[in-house]
This record gives C-alpha cells, structure tokens and sequence, in this order.
C-alpha cells in the first residue's frame, strides 16, 4: 500500500496531467474525475453549480457513489482513471 505522500505527489502529477488536456474527456471518465477531486479536495458541491438539472444530477449521483471513500481512496481512483484514460484513449 502506497504512503499517503506518495498518493499525494501521484494526484498532484494527475491533476496536472488533466488540466493540461485540451480535447474533451468523455462524459463517464469526466464524471468520475470531477466525483474523486471533489471527493479527494474537500471541495464543495452545490446543487445550483450548473444551469442544467440533468448535469447537476449526474454530478450529484457521481459525487453520492463516492461518499463512503476516504480522501486518500478517492485520489487514488482519480490516479486510475486519469492512467487508464491516457493509456488506452484513440
């Protein structure tokens, strides 16, 4: 099992990785990156954050399927993702 320096330093170098990225990620991997960051940062989500109800309830549902993770376990999923997008992505 990873340290959680460890963990940290491979979540900074994804972050990077995904914010560096100028073609759009597809809707189930940005999803799932969007649910682990918030879910791995603390951040918050308001239900008002997007003008789409749909979008809003995506992200709700996505961010609800993390809520049992711990913060370490969230950035290691977003380290996962972010890996198997850029490892197998046409």
């Amino acid at each position: 099992m990873a340290s959680s320096e460890e963990i940290n330093k491979a979540f900074n170098k994804a972050v990077e990785l995904v914010n560096a990225h100028h073609e759009p990620f597809p809707a189930d991997v940005l999803l799932n990156l969007y649910a682990y960051y918030k879910k791995a940062t603390d951040a918050s989500h308001s239900a008002g954050e997007s003008r789409e109800s749909l979008i809003t309830a995506f992200k709700t549902n996505a961010l609800f399927q993390t809520k049992n993770m711990s913060k370490d376990e969230a950035k290691e999923l977003y380290v996962e993702t972010t890996t198997r997008y850029f490892l197998y992505r046409k």
